[in-house]
């Protein structure tokens, strides 16, 4: 299957913690870090997932965010440190490749968003996404 979502990170579950509806899921990425994904109990189910489950975190570029530095007190699970590799300004939108340890993330954000952050190729930044946002896909 060939998808439209341009972040898919390789990992392995770490941990379910299920609740009534949805579940939290940890990963271990193949790049060290760890990320959270909230995602429906049915779709751990549908998926096997359990610890050691091999899996691909699936991110739509639309819901990366970037900042210029680590935040406390924010309820966003996943920041990821990285440096911007690529930058694209167009009209309104601005597309961002970040390099991140193992592996690369591409964040669409508004032109203004850029230009505000003071975004340049070899900037460092932080990715962040929200847990409700990974969706997670096994082969």
């Amino acid at each position: 299957m060939t998808l439209s979502i341009r972040n898919q990170l390789p990992g392995t579950v770490t941990q379910v913690q299920p609740g009534e509806v949805m579940a939290v899921v940890k990963v271990r990425l193949d790049g060290g870090q760890d990320l959270t994904s909230a995602i429906t109990l049915e779709a751990v189910e549908q998926l096997g997932l359990a610890p050691g489950s091999p899996v691909r975190a699936l991110v739509k570029s639309t819901e990366v965010s970037l900042a210029t530095s680590r935040y406390e007190g924010l309820s966003i699970r996943n920041q990821f440190p990285g440096a911007v590799t690529h930058l694209e300004l167009g009209t309104v939108m601005a597309t961002v490749k970040v390099s991140l340890a193992g592996g690369e993330l591409t964040a669409a954000i508004t032109k203004d968003a850029a230009t505000d952050l003071g975004l340049f190729v070899g900037s460092d930044v932080i990715a962040l996404i929200k847990s409700t946002e990974v969706a997670l896909a096994t082969a």
